[in-house]
């Protein structure tokens, strides 16, 4: 008996519930809240889908609360689509949905993405438009939907296959493998390439490139503080086949790939460089920033920086490193590689000169030279230089030498002016307290 009063008590609770929750008010006095006035979305190139944005619009009255439509303000003008609560704004229905209902005290979710038009113009272009609720009792209320379109030109697996030069004010998006094939020389200046997911780009014959950036394709955010340009592993990167010599990378800044540079090997020629790059900037990769295998290359003035493989690895070659910083500060990884990491152990190293540089990183030990064959030549020196290493002493490799120590006062990340982890931003100019001044690439 008590078994079935109780039963009975559940059930009686239940439907005073339901039926308290089914409690529809048309007071003109409801309101229904929302997180900001604006909704922003992020950066997104022309005739592109955006991410899909998030929020929440809430009923916080002691009333249920009933919509009789929600709407965009422009209809299908601007490129924005919502979905609210499961319902899609139906362009065919006024960019609209019907009948929404919040209960009291509860929240209907909204998804918003945007595929925006050509705005033709050079710079991004905010685009606006209006989510119009309206309610049951007549009250309209609305919050604001922004997000900025960027018009760019989309190339699908181009192929350079005679002397070309790129230029553009516009930034380039390219999907697929970016190919210049052998005997053409490819020259790039003052442009921006944002590389797609598993895009990248093979030289077989000459690059040049003068004041670019090259990067991933994503503008939006991983988290509100963390834009996805700081992620590495966005796109494959740049690889120098061992038919491709004479390139030339002046002031150009590679970022956020899965390998930076890879250098394959070749027949070594010592009149002339197969790479030289100036005033350069490799950060950010998932492998190795820059990956030289018997190559004759020359790095001056360089940046190269948080690798999870190594900032630099040379294996055999002709290696002249002037005036570089090193700085291996990858967050990601306990297991990543060395700053430098030099090697003869599949070609000879016939030559490495380091001169000027800063080479350091969060390791004790962040310079690590590799002997895989006594028959083989390994020939290095390091000059006027700060190296983050025990120290050794020989007076036939290192000279000049400022021994880096992880118990000084002035060691490691704070040479610099800026190492911040948590927002994985960075800025390795030389803090004003640094003892590597006259060093690096910011001396």
């Amino acid at each position: 008996m008590m078994k079935r009063i109780f039963y009975l008590l559940i059930l009686v609770s239940a439907f005073v519930a339901c039926a308290d929750d089914d409690d529809f008010s048309t007071s003109t006095a409801l309101r229904i809240d929302f997180p900001a006035d604006t909704i922003k979305l992020d950066t997104v190139f022309s005739r592109t889908a955006s991410s899909t944005y998030t929020f929440w619009v809430h009923n916080r009255n002691n009333k249920g609360v009933r919509m009789q439509s929600v709407r965009l303000k422009r209809g299908n003008q601007t490129g924005f689509r919502v979905n609210v609560d499961g319902s899609y704004l139906d362009n065919n229905n006024g960019s609209q949905t019907n009948d929404i209902e919040i209960r009291k005290n509860d929240s209907v979710l909204v998804f918003v993405e945007i595929t925006p038009y050509e705005t033709y113009r050079p710079t991004p272009e905010a685009i606006t438009d209006q989510l119009v609720f309206v309610l049951e009792n007549g009250t309209e209320q609305s919050v604001c939907l922004q997000a900025w379109a960027w018009d760019a030109i989309k190339c699908y697996s181009p192929v350079i296959e005679k002397d070309s030069v790129i230029e553009s004010d516009k930034p380039l998006v390219i999907y697929g493998d970016f190919i210049v094939k052998k005997g053409a020389q490819l020259t790039i200046r003052n442009t921006t390439l944002y590389f797609h997911a598993e895009a990248g780009m093979k030289v077989e014959g000459t690059l040049a490139t003068d004041n670019c950036i090259m990067r991933g394709d994503r503008l939006d955010r991983m988290f509100s503080y963390l834009p996805y340009d700081r992620i590495p592993g966005q796109w494959r990167g740049i690889r120098f086949a061992s038919t491709s010599s004479n390139n030339v990378l002046n002031n150009t800044e590679i970022r956020n790939s899965t390998e930076g540079i890879i250098c394959d090997s070749a027949a070594i020629d010592s009149t002339h460089y197969r790479l030289k790059m100036q005033q350069c900037v490799v950060h950010n990769t998932q492998g190795d920033g820059i990956k030289l295998t018997n190559a004759n290359v020359r790095l001056e003035n360089c940046q190269l920086s948080n690798a999870m493989g190594n900032c630099l690895a040379v294996n055999g070659g002709m290696v002249e490193i002037s005036y570089c910083t090193l700085a291996q500060f990858y967050p990601f990884a306990g297991g990543r590689g060395a700053a430098l990491r030099f090697s003869n152990t599949t070609s000879p190293l016939l030559k490495m000169v380091c001169e000027g540089a800063i080479i350091t990183g969060y390791d004790e030990d962040v310079v690590m030279g590799e002997s895989g064959s006594a028959e083989s030549a390994f020939n290095y020196t390091f000059t006027h230089s700060l190296l983050r290493t025990p120290e050794v002493s020989d007076n036939n490799h290192f000279s000049d030498i400022i021994w880096e120590k992880p118990d000084a006062e002035m060691q490691g990340k704070n040479n610099f002016i800026k190492v911040d982890e948590d927002n994985l931003d960075y800025d390795f100019h030389l803090d004003s307290l640094s003892t590597a001044k006259g060093l690096g690439c910011y001396r």
